[in-house]
């Protein structure tokens, strides 16, 4: 008999997670009876693919969170509405732990996977006995110490926690006294087509919001225009900063050289990464970085500040893409002036990257997830299932 195993989420929505969650999702419903448990339904439908004999189930399907309808009403003096609103966020909040509760304590499955810190603190009090409950990590902490002592309380009665990335295994695993396991993000599979790296045309792809730090990869291309008219900025994503950028972008005058090109589905992005020349990634912080994975495997050398720590993990400096030091702006612009000029270097480093992407393929990475659920011997010894 196939054993069931459920994820539990915050929601279905556009975001690396929940690509992440659907991946593994579909990768483990050959072999397993795959369950997912959302909080929110933001949408009508699931942001990304999933298989048909996936299960999913919605805790809250008509409340979302209304954060910034709260910060809105503030913002603008209406002290009703913002009462009204902080009413409702407590109200939400209410719901959103008696519902997951009540899902975990009533869940049948022999596996639980947790994707939040708060997630996990419920599963390990709530969970059946003789489940296995595993935490699931995507973010690093980057410094920030009270959000690591977070997660690390979150885990304590979970069996196992897996993380995304070599250092984040560091990190964690001398803190824990439960398996720390590294698994690395996968991309579904390596296009049969790659760049043929002759467009001028620079990609990246990514949430609109702060950390990604798009308005410093706006002066890095206002530099990179100066000596390159002809090359041109798409920006794939949406997020709370997209008016800031749509703003600067204007203030600049590069209305007709950058692209901001919104949420877009998989073949949108994908026909992009093909007809682009270079990748460049200027987020202050990432725990992997899926998207660096998905440029090479289109055969494009990846540029990035080395303050992203997913960057580091994935990029070889000079091998298949360059790290720039301390988030310079100049030193970026040269790097990538440097890969506009010699379309060979780009070549060559492009197709390091695609080799190195062929090893994050699904299919090897699922190979790792279900010698966990499955326990090894040495894992039986260790984990209390």
């Amino acid at each position: 008999m196939m054993k069931k195993v459920t994820i539990l989420a915050l929601h279905l929505g556009y975001g690396g997670i929940e690509k992440c969650i659907s991946m593994l999702a579909n990768s483990l419903s050959d072999h397993y009876h795959v369950e997912i448990i959302a909080t929110y339904k933001l949408y009508d439908k699931p942001a990304f693919y999933l298989n048909p004999n996936i299960k999913v189930c919605y805790l809250l399907p008509k409340m979302k969170p209304n954060k910034q309808e709260f910060l809105t009403a503030i913002r603008q003096f209406h002290l009703i509405r913002a009462f009204r609103e902080f009413k409702k966020a407590l109200h939400i909040l209410k719901m959103k732990k008696e519902k997951m509760v009540e899902a975990i304590q009533k869940c049948e499955s022999d596996i639980m996977i947790s994707t939040r810190d708060i997630h996990n603190a419920w599963l390990g009090k709530y969970g059946k006995k003789g489940v296995i409950k595993i935490g699931w990590e995507h973010n690093h902490p980057h410094g920030n110490l009270k959000y690591a002592k977070k997660i690390i309380k979150s885990v304590e009665n979970l069996n196992a926690f897996v993380v995304v990335s070599k250092t984040l295994k560091d990190f964690y695993a001398p803190q824990l006294k439960i398996p720390c396991i590294y698994i690395p993000n996968a991309i579904e599979e390596i296009p049969s087509k790659k760049s043929e790296q002759t467009e001028a045309r620079i990609v990246s792809v990514g949430r609109l919001s702060k950390e990604k730090g798009y308005p410093d990869l706006i002066d890095v291309f206002s530099l990179v225009k100066e000596k390159y008219p002809i090359w041109h900025l798409d920006i794939i994503g949406d997020g709370n900063e997209a008016e800031l950028l749509k703003q600067k972008i204007k203030e600049l005058e590069l209305t007709d050289n950058i692209t901001l090109h919104g949420f877009q589905d998989k073949t949108y992005i994908n026909q992009i990464y093909q007809n682009s020349s270079i990748y460049v990634m200027s987020s202050y912080t990432e725990s992997f970085g899926l998207v660096l994975l998905e440029a090479f495997s289109y055969a494009l050398p990846c540029v990035a500040f080395d303050s992203a720590e997913g960057a580091c993990a994935l990029i070889s400096n000079n091998w298949d893409g360059y790290l720039i030091k301390d988030r310079d702006k100049e030193q970026m612009a040269k790097r990538i002036i440097e890969l506009i000029k010699n379309k060979n270097r780009r070549i060559i480093m492009g197709n390091n990257g695609r080799k190195k992407a062929e090893n994050y393929q699904m299919n090897e990475i699922k190979k790792e997830w279900i010698s966990l659920l499955e326990g090894d011997d040495n894992e039986k010894d260790t984990m209390d299932i």
